[in-house]
């Protein structure tokens, strides 16, 4: 049987996390300057620009869901539908197919490019494998850290969320022990920045990545 060819520049790396634990900053670290961080947040809200969606939006949900500007308010929309599971459901329908195609698109850019490592920034990434099949193209899964009380707290800070806003959303998403438990190595979190960059420094050293 034949292989399939070698992939060009460094290993395909999956980031998992609670709500504020870090990833973002974990995933921009794993890439360092000369890899790729492919971030869902970032593809969903060029998603939510199109005029097409604002209309959707509008007809759905109200005006209300739409910012001073015109566009939609992503603070709004978060209100309206994470508080009712079918709506929720509509917008995601609406939003995840172009956001899966716009992040495989990448990834495959990156890849043809020799680019690496190449991290996985997205939300939900264990949860929503069936859809957009990113978990078997990961070389190794890194989980990071934080209390629950520390996360909840960074994002009323960061996010202007309310308090337990995290522990309710995480309500319906995997149990943080089985995403622990799915990854290769896990970050500690909870200290201070320094401690995240040698932690990811350590990692990148275990997989011959040094810099």
């Amino acid at each position: 049987m034949n292989s399939l060819p070698p992939r060009r520049g460094g290993p395909t790396i999956g980031v998992l996390g609670g709500i504020a634990s870090g990833k973002s900053l974990a995933a921009r670290l794993l890439a360092g300057s000369d890899g790729v961080v492919i971030d869902a947040d970032r593809h969903a809200r060029a998603a939510l620009q199109s005029p097409e969606l604002g209309a959707r939006l509008v007809e759905a949900f109200g005006a209300g869901v739409l910012g001073p500007d015109g566009a939609p308010d992503r603070a709004a929309i978060a209100e309206r539908v994470f508080r009712d599971p079918e709506a929720k459901r509509r917008l995601e329908s609406w939003i995840h197919p172009s956001v899966r195609a716009r992040m495989r698109a990448e990834l495959d850019d990156a890849r043809a490019a020799g680019r690496g490592p190449i991290v996985l920034d997205v939300p939900l990434l264990l949860e929503n494998d069936a859809h957009h099949g990113l978990v078997q193209e990961c070389d190794f899964l890194v989980y990071v850290d934080s209390e629950p009380d520390v996360r909840d707290a960074r994002a009323v800070a960061n996010r202007g969320w309310e308090p337990g806003e995290v522990a309710r959303r995480e309500s319906t998403q995997l149990p943080q022990s089985a995403k622990r438990a799915r990854a290769r190595y896990v970050i500690d979190n909870r200290g201070e920045p320094s401690e995240l960059e040698s932690a990811v420094r350590e990692i990148l050293a275990a997989e011959g990545l040094r810099r």
